[in-house]
Protein backbone atom coordinates (compact mmCIF):
# COMPACT_ATOMS: atom_id res chain seq x y z
CA UNK A 1 0.00 0.00 0.00
CA UNK A 2 0.91 3.55 -1.13
CA UNK A 3 -0.10 6.45 0.14
CA UNK A 4 0.72 9.67 -1.68
CA UNK A 5 0.10 13.15 -0.63
CA UNK A 6 0.10 16.45 -3.27
CA UNK A 7 0.84 19.93 -2.34
CA UNK A 8 2.00 22.77 -3.79
CA UNK A 9 -0.94 24.20 -5.63
CA UNK A 10 -2.50 27.58 -5.72
CA UNK A 11 -3.72 30.45 -7.93
CA UNK A 12 -1.33 32.03 -9.96
CA UNK A 13 -1.24 34.14 -13.11
CA UNK A 14 -1.05 33.07 -16.69
CA UNK A 15 2.58 33.20 -17.10
CA UNK A 16 3.60 32.31 -13.86
CA UNK A 17 5.09 29.16 -12.26
CA UNK A 18 4.33 26.64 -9.35
CA UNK A 19 6.01 23.43 -8.28
CA UNK A 20 3.99 20.72 -6.99
CA UNK A 21 4.97 18.00 -4.75
CA UNK A 22 4.36 14.28 -4.48
CA UNK A 23 5.62 12.23 -1.03
CA UNK A 24 5.03 8.68 -0.72
CA UNK A 25 4.85 6.61 2.34
CA UNK A 26 6.37 3.55 0.52
CA UNK A 27 9.72 2.52 1.88
CA UNK A 28 10.10 0.91 -1.69
CA UNK A 29 9.72 4.28 -3.13
CA UNK A 30 11.81 2.99 -6.43
CA UNK A 31 9.68 0.15 -7.33
CA UNK A 32 7.44 2.67 -8.80
CA UNK A 33 7.13 4.73 -11.68
CA UNK A 34 5.20 7.82 -11.10
CA UNK A 35 2.55 10.23 -13.02
CA UNK A 36 0.81 13.29 -12.65
CA UNK A 37 -2.48 13.66 -14.40
CA UNK A 38 -4.70 16.06 -14.13
CA UNK A 39 -8.75 16.92 -14.14
CA UNK A 40 -10.82 20.16 -15.12
CA UNK A 41 -14.45 20.27 -14.67
CA UNK A 42 -16.70 18.61 -16.84
CA UNK A 43 -13.50 17.00 -18.30
CA UNK A 44 -12.06 13.69 -18.15
CA UNK A 45 -8.64 12.95 -16.14
CA UNK A 46 -5.90 12.87 -18.60
CA UNK A 47 -2.13 12.32 -18.10
CA UNK A 48 0.10 15.18 -18.14
CA UNK A 49 3.79 13.74 -17.58
CA UNK A 50 5.28 10.70 -16.13
CA UNK A 51 8.89 9.55 -15.04
CA UNK A 52 10.38 5.62 -14.92
CA UNK A 53 11.45 3.58 -11.51
CA UNK A 54 15.03 5.72 -11.18
CA UNK A 55 13.99 9.16 -13.50
CA UNK A 56 15.74 7.78 -16.24
CA UNK A 57 12.79 8.01 -18.63
CA UNK A 58 10.22 10.91 -18.83
CA UNK A 59 7.40 11.53 -21.06
CA UNK A 60 5.01 14.51 -21.56
CA UNK A 61 1.38 15.40 -22.82
CA UNK A 62 2.20 17.27 -26.00
CA UNK A 63 -0.03 19.85 -24.38
CA UNK A 64 2.86 20.85 -21.59
CA UNK A 65 5.90 19.43 -23.86
CA UNK A 66 8.53 22.47 -22.84
CA UNK A 67 6.61 24.02 -19.75
CA UNK A 68 6.27 21.36 -17.39
CA UNK A 69 9.10 19.11 -15.96
CA UNK A 70 9.01 15.74 -13.54
CA UNK A 71 11.93 14.44 -11.42
CA UNK A 72 11.89 12.66 -8.48
CA UNK A 73 14.34 12.01 -5.53
CA UNK A 74 14.21 8.03 -4.42
CA UNK A 75 15.95 9.01 -1.46
CA UNK A 76 13.27 11.49 -0.56
CA UNK A 77 10.46 9.69 -1.65
CA UNK A 78 8.90 12.67 -3.64
CA UNK A 79 8.31 13.24 -7.20
CA UNK A 80 8.21 17.14 -8.45
CA UNK A 81 6.42 18.79 -11.21
CA UNK A 82 8.06 22.03 -11.90
CA UNK A 83 5.19 24.05 -14.30
CA UNK A 84 6.37 27.37 -16.10
CA UNK A 85 5.03 29.61 -18.15
CA UNK A 86 1.13 28.76 -17.07
CA UNK A 87 -2.18 29.20 -18.70
CA UNK A 88 -5.51 29.18 -18.19
CA UNK A 89 -6.14 25.74 -19.42
CA UNK A 90 -3.53 24.61 -17.49
CA UNK A 91 -6.39 25.11 -14.25
CA UNK A 92 -7.59 21.35 -12.86
CA UNK A 93 -7.23 19.23 -10.28
CA UNK A 94 -3.45 18.26 -10.32
CA UNK A 95 -3.27 14.25 -8.91
CA UNK A 96 -0.23 12.25 -8.09
CA UNK A 97 -0.25 8.89 -8.79
CA UNK A 98 2.41 5.70 -8.85
CA UNK A 99 2.44 2.32 -11.00
CA UNK A 100 4.54 -0.76 -9.36
CA UNK A 101 6.80 -1.35 -11.92
CA UNK A 102 9.62 -3.80 -10.17
CA UNK A 103 11.32 -5.35 -12.98
CA UNK A 104 10.18 -2.82 -15.81
CA UNK A 105 12.83 0.18 -15.52
CA UNK A 106 11.94 2.00 -18.10
CA UNK A 107 8.84 1.52 -18.10
CA UNK A 108 6.20 5.20 -17.85
CA UNK A 109 2.96 4.81 -17.58
CA UNK A 110 0.80 7.17 -19.44
CA UNK A 111 -3.06 5.66 -18.97
CA UNK A 112 -4.95 5.85 -15.86
CA UNK A 113 -5.60 2.21 -15.22
CA UNK A 114 -2.03 1.22 -15.48
CA UNK A 115 -1.59 3.11 -11.91
CA UNK A 116 -2.13 1.44 -8.64
CA UNK A 117 -2.56 4.40 -6.51
CA UNK A 118 -3.41 8.00 -6.25
CA UNK A 119 -3.62 11.26 -4.20
CA UNK A 120 -6.29 13.09 -3.04
CA UNK A 121 -5.09 15.86 -5.61
CA UNK A 122 -4.08 19.24 -5.27
CA UNK A 123 -6.36 22.82 -6.84
CA UNK A 124 -3.90 24.62 -9.69
CA UNK A 125 -6.00 27.67 -10.56
CA UNK A 126 -4.37 29.95 -13.11
CA UNK A 127 -5.79 32.95 -14.13
CA UNK A 128 -5.81 35.04 -17.40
Amino acid sequence: QVQLVESGGGLVQAGGSLRLSCAASSRTFSNYAMGWFRQAPGKEREFVAGISRRGTYTYYADSVKGRFTISRDNAKNTVTLQMNSLKPEDTAVYYCAADFALGVGGKVPVRLYEYDYWGQGTQVTVSS
